[in-house]
Protein backbone atom coordinates (compact mmCIF):
# COMPACT_ATOMS: atom_id res chain seq x y z
CA UNK A 1 0.00 0.00 0.00
CA UNK A 2 1.44 3.31 -1.12
CA UNK A 3 1.44 6.64 0.69
CA UNK A 4 -1.40 8.76 -0.72
CA UNK A 5 0.99 11.71 -0.80
CA UNK A 6 3.32 9.75 -3.07
CA UNK A 7 0.43 8.97 -5.43
CA UNK A 8 -0.71 12.59 -5.37
CA UNK A 9 2.77 13.90 -6.17
CA UNK A 10 3.86 11.14 -8.58
CA UNK A 11 0.80 9.96 -10.53
CA UNK A 12 2.73 9.12 -13.70
CA UNK A 13 5.28 7.02 -11.79
CA UNK A 14 2.45 5.10 -10.16
CA UNK A 15 0.77 4.55 -13.53
CA UNK A 16 4.01 3.38 -15.11
CA UNK A 17 4.46 0.89 -12.25
CA UNK A 18 0.94 -0.43 -12.94
CA UNK A 19 1.82 -0.85 -16.61
CA UNK A 20 4.98 -2.75 -15.68
CA UNK A 21 2.79 -5.15 -13.74
CA UNK A 22 0.45 -5.53 -16.73
CA UNK A 23 -2.56 -4.35 -14.73
CA UNK A 24 -3.76 -1.61 -17.11
CA UNK A 25 -7.34 -1.96 -15.85
CA UNK A 26 -6.14 -0.27 -12.64
CA UNK A 27 -4.81 2.85 -14.38
CA UNK A 28 -8.07 4.86 -13.91
CA UNK A 29 -7.84 4.22 -10.17
CA UNK A 30 -4.89 6.61 -9.90
CA UNK A 31 -6.85 9.62 -11.20
CA UNK A 32 -9.89 8.52 -9.21
CA UNK A 33 -8.06 8.32 -5.91
CA UNK A 34 -6.38 11.68 -6.53
CA UNK A 35 -9.81 13.22 -7.20
CA UNK A 36 -11.26 11.66 -4.04
CA UNK A 37 -8.23 12.77 -2.04
CA UNK A 38 -8.70 16.38 -3.20
CA UNK A 39 -12.36 16.21 -2.22
CA UNK A 40 -11.42 14.68 1.14
CA UNK A 41 -8.86 17.36 1.91
CA UNK A 42 -11.34 20.08 0.88
CA UNK A 43 -13.91 18.64 3.29
CA UNK A 44 -11.31 18.57 6.06
CA UNK A 45 -10.40 22.19 5.33
CA UNK A 46 -14.01 23.37 5.38
CA UNK A 47 -14.69 21.45 8.59
CA UNK A 48 -11.62 22.99 10.21
CA UNK A 49 -12.80 26.49 9.25
CA UNK A 50 -16.25 25.77 10.63
CA UNK A 51 -14.85 24.56 13.95
CA UNK A 52 -12.72 27.69 14.26
CA UNK A 53 -15.69 29.91 13.40
CA UNK A 54 -17.94 27.98 15.82
CA UNK A 55 -15.50 28.67 18.65
CA UNK A 56 -15.43 32.33 17.71
CA UNK A 57 -19.26 32.53 17.63
CA UNK A 58 -19.54 30.69 20.95
CA UNK A 59 -17.37 33.34 22.58
CA UNK A 60 -19.51 36.01 20.94
CA UNK A 61 -22.68 34.44 22.38
CA UNK A 62 -21.17 34.48 25.85
CA UNK A 63 -20.23 38.13 25.49
CA UNK A 64 -23.70 39.10 24.17
CA UNK A 65 -25.47 37.25 26.97
CA UNK A 66 -23.33 39.10 29.46
CA UNK A 67 -24.26 42.42 27.84
CA UNK A 68 -27.97 41.45 27.80
CA UNK A 69 -28.18 42.13 31.52
CA UNK A 70 -27.85 45.83 30.75
CA UNK A 71 -29.17 45.85 27.17
CA UNK A 72 -32.06 43.39 26.47
CA UNK A 73 -31.55 43.83 22.70
CA UNK A 74 -28.30 41.92 23.04
CA UNK A 75 -30.25 38.80 24.01
CA UNK A 76 -32.04 38.78 20.66
CA UNK A 77 -28.71 39.27 18.91
CA UNK A 78 -27.30 36.33 20.86
CA UNK A 79 -30.20 34.13 19.68
CA UNK A 80 -29.40 34.97 16.06
CA UNK A 81 -25.80 33.99 16.59
CA UNK A 82 -26.98 30.71 18.20
CA UNK A 83 -28.91 29.93 15.01
CA UNK A 84 -25.72 30.39 13.03
CA UNK A 85 -23.91 27.99 15.37
CA UNK A 86 -26.70 25.40 14.99
CA UNK A 87 -26.61 25.67 11.19
CA UNK A 88 -22.84 25.29 11.20
CA UNK A 89 -23.09 22.28 13.53
CA UNK A 90 -25.43 20.58 11.05
CA UNK A 91 -23.01 21.29 8.19
CA UNK A 92 -20.14 19.99 10.30
CA UNK A 93 -21.96 16.68 10.79
CA UNK A 94 -22.46 16.44 7.03
CA UNK A 95 -18.78 17.10 6.43
CA UNK A 96 -17.66 14.57 9.03
CA UNK A 97 -19.88 11.91 7.44
CA UNK A 98 -18.48 12.86 4.03
CA UNK A 99 -14.92 12.56 5.36
CA UNK A 100 -15.61 9.05 6.64
CA UNK A 101 -17.19 8.02 3.34
CA UNK A 102 -14.35 9.46 1.26
CA UNK A 103 -11.69 7.99 3.53
CA UNK A 104 -13.22 4.51 3.12
CA UNK A 105 -13.31 4.88 -0.68
CA UNK A 106 -9.73 6.12 -0.76
CA UNK A 107 -8.50 3.25 1.41
CA UNK A 108 -10.30 0.69 -0.74
CA UNK A 109 -8.57 1.99 -3.86
CA UNK A 110 -5.21 2.35 -2.15
CA UNK A 111 -5.43 -1.33 -1.12
CA UNK A 112 -5.77 -2.14 -4.83
CA UNK A 113 -2.98 -0.01 -6.30
CA UNK A 114 0.20 -2.17 -6.33
CA UNK A 115 3.38 -1.41 -4.42
CA UNK A 116 6.22 0.21 -6.38
CA UNK A 117 8.50 -2.57 -7.61
CA UNK A 118 12.28 -2.45 -7.27
CA UNK A 119 14.09 -1.20 -10.43
CA UNK A 120 15.97 -4.52 -10.63
CA UNK A 121 12.77 -6.56 -11.14
CA UNK A 122 12.60 -8.07 -14.66
CA UNK A 123 9.55 -6.97 -16.65
CA UNK A 124 7.13 -9.63 -17.85
CA UNK A 125 3.41 -10.45 -17.76
CA UNK A 126 3.50 -13.81 -15.94
CA UNK A 127 5.70 -16.49 -14.40
CA UNK A 128 6.81 -17.73 -17.81
CA UNK A 129 8.98 -14.58 -17.89
CA UNK A 130 10.72 -15.26 -14.58
CA UNK A 131 14.49 -15.24 -14.94
CA UNK A 132 16.98 -17.84 -13.77
CA UNK A 133 19.77 -16.07 -11.89
CA UNK A 134 22.09 -18.87 -10.81
CA UNK A 135 22.32 -22.56 -9.96
CA UNK A 136 23.75 -24.25 -6.91
CA UNK A 137 24.81 -27.89 -7.18
CA UNK A 138 24.88 -30.11 -10.25
CA UNK A 139 21.51 -31.55 -11.27
CA UNK A 140 21.79 -35.30 -11.73
CA UNK A 141 19.64 -37.64 -13.82
CA UNK A 142 20.34 -41.20 -12.64
CA UNK A 143 20.48 -44.14 -15.03
CA UNK A 144 17.45 -45.72 -13.34
CA UNK A 145 13.86 -44.46 -13.36
CA UNK A 146 12.60 -42.17 -10.60
CA UNK A 147 8.99 -43.06 -9.74
CA UNK A 148 6.29 -40.52 -8.88
CA UNK A 149 6.73 -39.34 -5.29
CA UNK A 150 3.57 -41.09 -4.09
CA UNK A 151 4.89 -44.41 -5.42
CA UNK A 152 8.14 -43.88 -3.53
CA UNK A 153 6.25 -43.15 -0.32
CA UNK A 154 3.96 -46.11 -0.82
CA UNK A 155 6.99 -48.38 -1.13
CA UNK A 156 7.68 -47.49 2.52
CA UNK A 157 4.01 -47.82 3.53
CA UNK A 158 4.49 -44.13 4.21
CA UNK A 159 1.37 -42.45 2.82
CA UNK A 160 -2.38 -43.06 2.78
CA UNK A 161 -4.22 -40.74 0.41
CA UNK A 162 -7.33 -42.89 0.13
CA UNK A 163 -8.10 -42.68 3.84
CA UNK A 164 -7.40 -38.95 3.83
CA UNK A 165 -9.83 -38.59 0.94
CA UNK A 166 -12.53 -40.39 2.89
CA UNK A 167 -11.89 -38.32 6.01
CA UNK A 168 -11.14 -34.86 4.56
CA UNK A 169 -11.34 -34.96 0.75
CA UNK A 170 -8.79 -34.23 -1.94
CA UNK A 171 -5.73 -32.22 -0.97
CA UNK A 172 -5.08 -34.01 2.35
CA UNK A 173 -2.85 -36.93 3.35
CA UNK A 174 -1.76 -39.29 6.08
CA UNK A 175 2.00 -39.78 6.48
CA UNK A 176 3.16 -42.89 8.30
CA UNK A 177 6.33 -44.49 9.64
CA UNK A 178 9.61 -43.39 8.08
CA UNK A 179 7.88 -40.80 5.84
CA UNK A 180 6.23 -39.15 8.84
CA UNK A 181 9.51 -39.20 10.73
CA UNK A 182 11.37 -37.78 7.71
CA UNK A 183 8.77 -35.00 7.49
CA UNK A 184 9.37 -34.04 11.12
CA UNK A 185 13.14 -34.48 10.81
CA UNK A 186 13.29 -31.94 7.99
CA UNK A 187 11.25 -29.44 10.03
CA UNK A 188 13.37 -29.97 13.15
CA UNK A 189 16.62 -29.65 11.20
CA UNK A 190 15.40 -26.45 9.51
CA UNK A 191 14.36 -25.04 12.90
CA UNK A 192 17.78 -25.72 14.43
CA UNK A 193 19.56 -24.49 11.29
CA UNK A 194 17.84 -21.11 11.63
CA UNK A 195 18.38 -20.92 15.40
CA UNK A 196 21.90 -22.28 15.78
CA UNK A 197 23.51 -21.28 12.47
CA UNK A 198 21.65 -18.08 11.64
CA UNK A 199 20.81 -16.76 15.11
CA UNK A 200 17.09 -16.30 14.49
CA UNK A 201 14.60 -16.37 17.36
CA UNK A 202 12.22 -19.33 17.27
CA UNK A 203 8.50 -18.54 17.50
CA UNK A 204 5.33 -20.62 17.46
CA UNK A 205 2.56 -18.16 16.50
CA UNK A 206 -1.24 -18.32 16.59
CA UNK A 207 -2.73 -20.32 13.72
CA UNK A 208 -5.78 -18.06 13.36
CA UNK A 209 -6.11 -14.30 12.94
CA UNK A 210 -8.65 -11.49 12.74
CA UNK A 211 -9.81 -10.00 9.45
CA UNK A 212 -7.97 -6.70 9.95
CA UNK A 213 -4.68 -8.61 10.12
CA UNK A 214 -5.55 -10.53 6.95
CA UNK A 215 -6.14 -7.25 5.10
CA UNK A 216 -2.86 -5.94 6.46
CA UNK A 217 -0.63 -8.77 5.30
CA UNK A 218 -1.96 -9.69 1.88
CA UNK A 219 -3.77 -8.41 -1.21
CA UNK A 220 -7.45 -9.11 -1.85
CA UNK A 221 -6.80 -11.57 -4.72
CA UNK A 222 -4.46 -13.56 -2.47
CA UNK A 223 -7.00 -13.47 0.35
CA UNK A 224 -9.80 -14.71 -1.91
CA UNK A 225 -7.69 -17.52 -3.38
CA UNK A 226 -6.14 -18.70 -0.11
CA UNK A 227 -7.95 -18.01 3.14
CA UNK A 228 -10.33 -20.29 5.03
CA UNK A 229 -12.74 -18.26 7.20
CA UNK A 230 -14.17 -19.60 10.45
CA UNK A 231 -17.95 -19.40 10.06
CA UNK A 232 -19.64 -16.95 12.39
CA UNK A 233 -16.40 -15.54 13.78
CA UNK A 234 -13.91 -12.85 12.81
CA UNK A 235 -11.19 -15.48 12.43
CA UNK A 236 -9.27 -16.94 9.50
CA UNK A 237 -6.93 -19.93 9.37
CA UNK A 238 -3.42 -18.82 8.43
CA UNK A 239 -2.03 -19.69 5.00
CA UNK A 240 1.50 -19.20 6.32
CA UNK A 241 2.98 -18.15 9.65
CA UNK A 242 4.14 -14.91 8.02
CA UNK A 243 0.58 -13.67 8.52
CA UNK A 244 0.45 -13.79 12.31
CA UNK A 245 4.18 -13.18 12.68
CA UNK A 246 3.84 -9.78 11.00
CA UNK A 247 0.41 -9.26 12.58
CA UNK A 248 2.07 -9.51 15.98
CA UNK A 249 3.34 -5.95 15.53
CA UNK A 250 0.05 -4.34 14.47
CA UNK A 251 -0.29 -0.76 15.81
CA UNK A 252 3.14 -1.01 17.49
CA UNK A 253 5.99 1.50 17.51
CA UNK A 254 9.21 -0.43 18.02
CA UNK A 255 12.45 0.91 19.41
CA UNK A 256 14.84 1.49 16.52
CA UNK A 257 17.61 -0.13 18.54
CA UNK A 258 15.61 -3.40 18.60
CA UNK A 259 15.78 -3.76 14.81
CA UNK A 260 16.28 -5.91 12.91
CA UNK A 261 13.96 -8.54 14.36
CA UNK A 262 15.02 -11.88 12.88
CA UNK A 263 12.47 -14.59 13.55
CA UNK A 264 11.87 -18.17 12.44
CA UNK A 265 8.45 -19.68 12.95
CA UNK A 266 6.75 -23.04 12.70
CA UNK A 267 3.10 -23.50 11.79
CA UNK A 268 0.62 -25.60 9.93
CA UNK A 269 -0.67 -23.79 6.84
CA UNK A 270 -4.20 -23.94 5.42
CA UNK A 271 -4.98 -22.93 1.84
CA UNK A 272 -8.06 -23.15 -0.33
CA UNK A 273 -5.83 -23.06 -3.43
CA UNK A 274 -8.79 -21.57 -5.30
CA UNK A 275 -8.18 -21.72 -9.02
CA UNK A 276 -4.94 -23.67 -8.53
CA UNK A 277 -4.02 -26.44 -10.92
CA UNK A 278 -3.10 -29.82 -9.50
CA UNK A 279 -5.22 -29.92 -6.34
CA UNK A 280 -7.13 -32.91 -7.75
CA UNK A 281 -3.96 -34.81 -8.63
CA UNK A 282 -2.87 -37.82 -6.63
CA UNK A 283 0.06 -36.41 -4.69
CA UNK A 284 1.20 -33.84 -2.15
CA UNK A 285 2.63 -31.12 -4.38
CA UNK A 286 -0.39 -28.82 -4.03
CA UNK A 287 -2.54 -29.45 -0.98
CA UNK A 288 -4.93 -27.77 1.45
CA UNK A 289 -2.90 -28.40 4.61
CA UNK A 290 0.84 -28.59 5.20
CA UNK A 291 3.51 -27.51 7.68
CA UNK A 292 6.28 -25.00 7.23
CA UNK A 293 9.28 -23.39 8.84
CA UNK A 294 9.41 -19.71 7.90
CA UNK A 295 11.88 -16.80 8.13
CA UNK A 296 10.61 -13.30 9.01
CA UNK A 297 12.54 -10.03 9.25
CA UNK A 298 11.32 -6.62 10.45
CA UNK A 299 13.98 -4.01 9.78
CA UNK A 300 14.80 -0.43 8.87
CA UNK A 301 14.26 0.54 5.20
CA UNK A 302 17.95 0.97 4.49
CA UNK A 303 18.62 -2.63 5.54
CA UNK A 304 15.78 -4.45 3.78
CA UNK A 305 17.53 -5.29 0.50
CA UNK A 306 20.53 -6.66 2.36
CA UNK A 307 18.20 -8.90 4.38
CA UNK A 308 16.41 -9.97 1.21
CA UNK A 309 19.68 -11.32 -0.14
CA UNK A 310 20.54 -12.99 3.16
CA UNK A 311 17.19 -14.73 3.35
CA UNK A 312 17.21 -16.43 -0.03
CA UNK A 313 20.84 -17.44 0.50
CA UNK A 314 19.78 -19.13 3.75
CA UNK A 315 17.44 -21.34 1.71
CA UNK A 316 20.18 -22.22 -0.74
CA UNK A 317 22.55 -23.14 2.09
CA UNK A 318 19.90 -25.26 3.79
CA UNK A 319 19.00 -27.24 0.68
CA UNK A 320 22.61 -27.72 -0.30
CA UNK A 321 23.36 -29.07 3.18
CA UNK A 322 20.72 -31.69 2.40
CA UNK A 323 22.46 -32.41 -0.93
CA UNK A 324 19.62 -31.12 -3.09
CA UNK A 325 20.55 -29.03 -6.18
CA UNK A 326 18.67 -25.73 -6.41
CA UNK A 327 18.48 -22.57 -8.47
CA UNK A 328 17.40 -18.99 -7.83
CA UNK A 329 14.60 -17.72 -10.07
CA UNK A 330 13.90 -13.97 -10.11
CA UNK A 331 10.16 -13.23 -10.25
CA UNK A 332 9.13 -10.84 -13.02
CA UNK A 333 6.85 -7.84 -12.51
CA UNK A 334 3.66 -9.59 -13.58
CA UNK A 335 4.29 -12.48 -11.19
CA UNK A 336 4.69 -10.25 -8.13
CA UNK A 337 1.77 -10.01 -5.71
CA UNK A 338 0.64 -6.40 -5.26
CA UNK A 339 2.35 -5.91 -1.90
CA UNK A 340 5.76 -7.14 -3.05
CA UNK A 341 8.70 -4.93 -3.99
CA UNK A 342 10.94 -7.80 -5.09
CA UNK A 343 10.69 -11.58 -4.92
CA UNK A 344 12.52 -14.71 -5.97
CA UNK A 345 11.86 -18.43 -5.80
CA UNK A 346 14.30 -21.12 -4.81
CA UNK A 347 13.58 -24.14 -6.96
CA UNK A 348 14.77 -27.68 -6.33
CA UNK A 349 15.91 -30.10 -9.02
CA UNK A 350 13.50 -32.92 -9.90
CA UNK A 351 15.37 -35.90 -11.39
CA UNK A 352 12.04 -37.45 -12.36
CA UNK A 353 10.79 -34.45 -14.33
CA UNK A 354 14.31 -33.29 -15.23
CA UNK A 355 13.44 -29.73 -14.35
CA UNK A 356 13.31 -27.45 -11.30
CA UNK A 357 10.22 -26.76 -9.17
CA UNK A 358 9.47 -24.17 -6.47
CA UNK A 359 10.26 -25.05 -2.86
CA UNK A 360 10.87 -21.59 -1.31
CA UNK A 361 9.62 -18.07 -1.96
CA UNK A 362 11.54 -15.03 -0.68
CA UNK A 363 9.87 -11.61 -0.68
CA UNK A 364 10.70 -8.03 0.25
CA UNK A 365 7.43 -6.19 0.91
CA UNK A 366 9.01 -2.83 1.67
CA UNK A 367 6.69 -0.76 3.86
CA UNK A 368 3.45 -2.20 2.37
CA UNK A 369 2.48 -4.42 5.30
CA UNK A 370 3.83 -1.93 7.82
CA UNK A 371 1.68 0.86 6.36
CA UNK A 372 -1.45 -1.28 6.42
CA UNK A 373 -0.82 -2.53 9.95
CA UNK A 374 0.74 0.69 11.33
CA UNK A 375 4.06 -0.93 12.25
CA UNK A 376 6.60 1.76 13.03
CA UNK A 377 9.93 2.24 14.75
CA UNK A 378 11.58 5.25 16.39
CA UNK A 379 14.48 6.66 14.38
CA UNK A 380 17.57 8.27 15.91
CA UNK A 381 15.61 11.48 16.51
CA UNK A 382 12.75 9.60 18.18
CA UNK A 383 10.42 10.14 15.22
CA UNK A 384 8.17 7.23 14.12
CA UNK A 385 9.04 5.70 10.74
CA UNK A 386 7.49 2.80 8.84
CA UNK A 387 9.43 -0.45 9.14
CA UNK A 388 10.11 -2.87 6.27
CA UNK A 389 9.03 -6.51 6.37
CA UNK A 390 10.43 -9.57 4.60
CA UNK A 391 9.66 -13.27 4.57
CA UNK A 392 11.06 -16.46 3.12
CA UNK A 393 10.21 -20.13 3.25
CA UNK A 394 12.75 -22.12 5.18
CA UNK A 395 11.21 -25.49 4.32
CA UNK A 396 7.71 -26.73 3.52
CA UNK A 397 8.08 -30.50 3.92
CA UNK A 398 5.50 -31.74 1.40
CA UNK A 399 7.42 -30.19 -1.49
CA UNK A 400 10.71 -30.61 0.32
CA UNK A 401 9.91 -34.33 0.72
CA UNK A 402 9.34 -34.66 -3.02
CA UNK A 403 12.71 -33.05 -3.75
CA UNK A 404 14.39 -35.03 -0.99
CA UNK A 405 13.06 -38.42 -2.05
CA UNK A 406 13.76 -37.91 -5.74
CA UNK A 407 17.33 -36.72 -5.17
CA UNK A 408 18.21 -39.43 -2.61
CA UNK A 409 16.43 -42.43 -4.12
CA UNK A 410 18.79 -45.29 -5.01
CA UNK A 411 18.42 -47.91 -7.72
CA UNK A 412 17.27 -50.53 -5.18
CA UNK A 413 14.47 -48.29 -3.92
CA UNK A 414 16.23 -47.23 -0.73
CA UNK A 415 16.63 -43.58 0.28
CA UNK A 416 19.93 -42.25 1.65
CA UNK A 417 19.93 -39.80 4.56
CA UNK A 418 22.47 -36.94 4.46
CA UNK A 419 24.76 -36.76 7.45
CA UNK A 420 23.24 -33.53 8.82
CA UNK A 421 19.79 -35.14 9.01
CA UNK A 422 20.79 -38.45 10.62
CA UNK A 423 20.58 -37.23 14.25
CA UNK A 424 16.92 -36.39 13.55
CA UNK A 425 16.30 -39.86 12.06
CA UNK A 426 17.58 -41.93 14.97
CA UNK A 427 21.02 -42.24 13.40
CA UNK A 428 19.75 -43.93 10.24
CA UNK A 429 21.92 -43.50 7.15
CA UNK A 430 19.47 -45.16 4.79
CA UNK A 431 15.75 -45.94 4.65
CA UNK A 432 14.87 -49.35 3.24
CA UNK A 433 11.47 -49.88 1.60
CA UNK A 434 9.29 -52.58 3.06
CA UNK A 435 7.00 -52.96 0.09
CA UNK A 436 7.91 -53.51 -3.54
Amino acid sequence: MLDIRFVRENPELVKENIRKKFQDSKLPLVDEVIRLDAEYRAAIGEASDLRANRNKLSKQIGMLMGQAKKDPAKAAEAEEVKKQVTAQADRLKELEAKEDELQAKIQEIMYTIPQMIDPSVPIGPDDSHNVEVQRFGDPVVPDYPIPYHVEIMESFNGIDLDAAGRVSGNGFYYLLGDMARLHEAVLAYARDFMIDKKGFTYVIPPFMMHGDVVKGVMSFPEMDAMMYKIEGEDLYLIGTSEHTMIGRFIDQTLEGTSLPLTLTSYSPCFRKEKGAHGIEERGIYRIHQFEKQEMIVVCKPEDSMDWYNRLWKNSVELFRSLEIPVRQLECCSGDLADLKVKSCDIEAWSPRQQKYFEVCSCSNLGDAQARRLHIRYKDEDGKPQLAHTLNNTCVAPPRMLIAFLENHLQADGSVTIPEVLRPYMGGKAVLVPNKK
